[in-house]
């Protein structure tokens, strides 16, 4: 004898799904998807692909902030910022800046991660210590290194005066500014990166010390030997996250100069800023950030290249 489907649902205790039923379940399921993805969809085009589109339109008028102009220019912006010698002096004094900060921001970050994973005393103090000043504004940070650097009173020179050295204008010689903004940067924000480091250090088993200490390493050979080897994928994305951090120069640079533009100290970032809302020249300050957008791209890839090539070797 033959069962039908119906009976056989009965059987079953499931109910008979037709293919239209089957396609409209569907539907409604799509539809639920889209209502939850939709107001993710709709800000990420409002404040990132719409900001995209409309600046590179705006690179090619001459729009100014005052509203006069907007007309279609073709790749001048391009050109004029491709032979403009302040934004090229711009973009080696970030980079400049990037090179100055990136490895001691590392280096003293790895180090201070070591300190408190070999079990220092008062630990908590210590992690504190160490992140609390990544919490701060930058208007804090900058206004505290202002006083420290400042020529008459601060601490700094009162250093440099106990150990029978000269004063130095830190924030106004032309051979110091920059070295006076990487300081300031490196005590602001490598918290971030000691705690990266120190959660990577936690997560290497302990098991492989133990063996290492029976078969007679060292502190600095199982640091050498195991740790340093681990901490590989947390080294590159602390780099990566440091350099994309110190191509944005700009806030502590302005702030503890006062706004005061300086051919050491400028940034890319403070020359995409004085374009567009200093000298009113919104169509040439959207060309200059997509130059150095491209040059940011270009420079990312090649890395990436150079990073899968050797892993390949």
């Amino acid at each position: 004898m033959t069962t039908t489907a119906s009976t056989r649902a009965v059987v079953t205790g499931r109910k008979s799904t037709t293919p239209l039923r089957a396609a409209g379940v569907q539907r409604r399921e799509q539809l639920v998807s889209w209502t939850f993805l939709a107001p993710f969809l709709i800000t990420f085009a409002l404040f990132l692909i719409w900001p995209i589109v409309h600046g590179i339109y705006l690179s090619f008028t001459d729009q100014s902030l005052t509203g006069a102009g907007g007309g279609f220019v073709g790749f001048a912006n391009y050109a004029e910022a491709l032979v403009d010698p302040i934004m090229w002096q711009s973009m080696w004094n970030t980079v400049w800046f990037t090179l100055l900060s990136t490895v001691p921001l590392v280096a003293i970050a790895l180090l201070m991660a070591a300190l408190v994973d070999r079990g220092l005393p008062g630990q908590w103090l210590w992690r504190l210590s160490f992140f609390m000043p990544y919490l701060l504004a930058s208007t804090v940070i900058s206004q505290i290194w202002v006083w420290i650097f400042n020529p008459q009173i601060g601490a700094a020179n009162n250093i440099l005066g106990a150990l029978g050295l000269e004063p130095i204008a830190w924030l106004q010689n032309p051979d110091t500014n920059m070295l006076s903004i990487v300081i300031a940067t490196i005590w602001w924000t490598v918290g971030f990166n000691f705690l990266l480091y120190l959660a990577a250090m936690q997560n290497i088993p302990s098991q492989q010390y133990e063996a290492a200490s029976l078969d007679g390493a060292g502190a600095w050979r199982r640091f050498w030997s195991i740790t340093l080897p681990q901490l590989g994928p947390a080294t590159v994305l602390i780099l990566i996250l440091q350099i994309l951090a110190s191509l944005k120069l700009f806030d502590q640079a302005y702030q503890m100069l006062g706004g005061v533009a300086s051919d050491t100290t400028r940034s890319i970032v403070q020359y995409i800023y004085e374009a567009g809302f200093v000298n009113y020249r919104f169509g040439y300050s959207a060309a200059i950030s997509y130059v150095f957008f491209a040059i940011i791209v270009i420079v990312g890839v090649a890395q990436a290249l150079v990073t899968r090539r050797k892993k390949e070797l």
